[in-house]
């Protein structure tokens, strides 16, 4: 997978009587009383916090959310630099996770190799003579996890959700999207422009001259930009149904003789009798362009690849050119700690391992349990809200209900953990233990061919802070990662919990029923379960959530992409107002006992505002509203509780507040 890509694979792209009254109280401090909360909330809660604090050098952002991911890997790095100075047993999750990281950390060892460690690779391409033996090294690559111009996984059959499948997707491109490639105003251009420079410096390191290079990372970018006009849309991504093409391998050898399908499946070693073919427009213009393409260009791109793919984990002057890429699309000033770094690389190669350590030492079970209390009022919740529904028939809420109270709920960290054994690590081979743990995860992945699923997987790490819905599977899941201020505390009243995680299970409900999630049934297959009236309401629900986020701008006048984060804004939309009705079937919620002079209302939706308290460098700002699914922070407080009349009532929003919206257009979905 490209490097700009992973920066979001980051994605990623959220009891009726409550007996936690006896808790501390958790103070709310940093509120702006000189602003009126209807004109903009956000800034009322975390105006004083925001104009105060300093992003780190290193980061590109600071706050809650995906920012928390940044001391939670100081906290991993703890547990890493103990761990590694320990004699840990051969073939252990210990010895692995603690030889990894520090064969990471030896810098020394890693400067002197140089890029010795894919001299073998790129020897492997220069070797290459013809199709198929480009196709021959495409496919050893895949093995690895190195994707070039094929990207094939192994998922959920959208239509089968028992049964796993092939899946391939469309790829190949090295700027975060395929509109980079299109689009001439300055800030894209200098984006552009610093992947060409990337790609120059990577040729150079490798031994092109200067003039060499540069021609190289101009063919690169010219093979990218063909590939990537055959690229459906972030937005056009969002049609499921469109991104479900099942078609037998047979049909596929014949329709990409080019790609040769047959001799590609039996190199990998995957045994199937047809694929999902998720954007087939991109396949077809690849098979087109295997022989419009010269095979020395072809050679070049790869190289390219390879050396994009493996740039960090060699010396300093790759890590060096990388970051230099990187710093134009996020503004971080300078690179991480090494340590830091590492946290992250273990954190995606031994995840599950790491996580096993991480929730001895951070996660209690006490906290999973008041997690359960709080989704299953959620749940509660939601159901009375359908009953309620004015727009919706009874046949169809009862559709709704039962896939409701299907939903499998995942909270903290796997009932297993993965099993590493199939990965070899040394202390002192740092380049090789990345490989042998990226093949074992493939192989992890292509081992699940054409089986049922296995529903007691996990697709996130444990110290993650984020939440998930998976749709084909019809969970929610909550990695211990989140569950800790201010999503939530353990030790804190309701209304900061059903403010804070409440609304992210609010959220991550809400994804069973958006645009998307909506056309799955209860078993996770993608299947109308809807009136044809009742599918037109909703339809135009969801309209009105696209038009009104469209309005919405940052950095001066740049849009949110209404139709790229409908999903996102309609699950904030229903998840604030479902942790509300959940809030008040609570004591806490029932009475309106002050607490730092705030009313119950008042911190629930306190609350909400400070989890998306972030404040981020305007490179990454821009990256976001081009490529996250989310809007951001600011819009995910402002944009919701618009909508929210309770809001409306807490803190006496009238006409003439900006927030302000009559009754009559406020939007209710759910």
């Amino acid at each position: 997978m490209k490097k700009t890509i992973m920066l979001f694979i980051a994605i990623l792209a959220f009891t009726a009587c409550s007996k936690h009254q006896d808790k501390k109280n958790v103070a709310i401090t940093g509120i702006d009383s000189t602003l009126r909360p209807g004109n903009d909330f956000f800034r009322y809660v975390n105006g004083k916090w925001y104009d105060s604090v300093s992003i780190p050098a290193s980061q590109s952002g600071v706050g809650a959310y995906m920012f928390m991911n940044f001391p939670q890997r100081i906290r991993l790095q703890g547990i890493l630099d103990s761990i590694s100075k320990s004699k840990n047993p051969e073939g252990s999750v210990a010895q692995k996770v603690g030889d990894f990281y520090a064969s990471g950390m030896d810098t020394v060892t890693i400067d002197k190799r140089g890029y010795t460690p894919i001299k073998p690779l790129l020897a492997k391409i220069e070797a290459i003579s013809d199709l198929p033996s480009l196709m021959n090294f495409v496919v050893n690559e895949v093995k690895g996890d190195n994707s070039s111009i094929i990207s094939l996984n192994v998922f959920t059959d959208d239509k089968n959700s028992s049964m796993n499948i092939a899946q391939i997707y469309q790829t190949g491109i090295g700027l975060p999207d395929r509109d980079y490639y299109f689009k001439s105003d300055s800030s894209t251009v200098a984006i552009q422009q610093a992947y060409k420079k990337y790609l120059t410096a990577l040729f150079q390191q490798t031994g092109s001259d200067a003039n060499e290079a540069k021609k190289n990372a101009d063919l690169v970018y010219n093979i990218d930009k063909q590939l990537a006009a055959s690229h459906k849309t972030k937005v056009e991504l969002r049609d499921v149904h469109a991104n479900y093409n099942k078609i037998a391998v047979t049909d596929l050898v014949k329709r990409h003789p080019n790609i040769n399908w047959t001799t590609f499946l039996n190199n990998l070693g995957a045994k199937t009798d047809s694929i999902n073919v998720c954007q087939p427009a991109y396949y077809d213009a690849l098979n087109k362009l295997l022989k419009s393409i010269p095979i020395a260009n072809w050679k070049i791109y790869l190289k390219a690849n390879s050396l994009e793919r493996y740039a960090d984990y060699l010396s300093k002057p790759f890590v060096d050119a990388s970051f230099e890429y990187t710093k134009v699309l996020s503004g971080q000033a300078v690179q991480k700690t090494r340590g830091e770094k590492m946290a992250n690389v273990i954190d995606t190669y031994l995840g599950e391992a790491l996580g096993e350590l991480y929730v001895k030492k951070y996660f209690s079970e006490d906290a999973k349990k008041r997690m359960l209390v709080l989704v299953n009022n959620l749940q509660k919740a939601y159901a009375k809200r359908i009953d309620k529904l004015d727009w919706m028939s009874p046949v169809t809420k009862q559709k709704a209900k039962e896939k409701l109270f299907a939903i499998t709920k995942k909270i903290g960290y796997p009932d297993k953990w993965r099993d590493y054994s199939n990965v070899h690590i040394s202390r002192n081979t740092f380049f090789e233990n990345m490989v042998s743990a990226a093949t074992a995860a493939y192989q992890f992945q292509l081992a699940k061919l054409d089986k049922p699923v296995d529903k007691s997987q996990w697709f996130t790490t444990t110290p993650t802070v984020t939440a998930y819905n998976n749709p084909t599977a019809n969970e929610i899941v909550f990695p211990a990662g989140i569950l800790q201020p201010p999503y939530f505390d353990n030790n804190a009243d309701d209304a900061l919990n059903y403010g804070g995680i409440g609304m992210v299970i609010g959220h991550e409900i809400t994804h069973t029923f958006d645009d998307q999630g909506a056309q799955y049934d209860k078993d996770g297959n993608l299947k109308n379960w809807w009136t044809k009236e009742d599918y037109a309401q909703f339809k135009s629900r969801i309209q009105q959530v696209i038009n009104m986020y469209s309005t919405y701008t940052v950095l001066g006048n740049l849009h949110v992409n209404g139709e790229m984060t409908v999903g996102e804004n309609t699950a904030d939309i229903a998840g604030i107002a479902v942790a509300y009705d959940a809030f008040k079937m609570t004591e806490q919620g029932k009475g309106n006992e002050k607490i730092d002079g705030f009313t119950p209302d008042q911190r629930f939706f306190i609350s909400i505002a400070k989890i998306w308290r972030v404040k981020m460098k305007d490179e990454f700002l821009r990256l976001w509203i081009n490529n996250n699914p989310h809007s951001p922070p600011n819009w995910r407080v402002n944009g919701p509780l618009m909508n929210t009349t309770p809001f409306y009532d807490a803190f006496n929003v009238k006409p003439g507040d900006k927030m302000f919206l009559p009754k009559k257009d406020r939007i209710t979905i759910w």
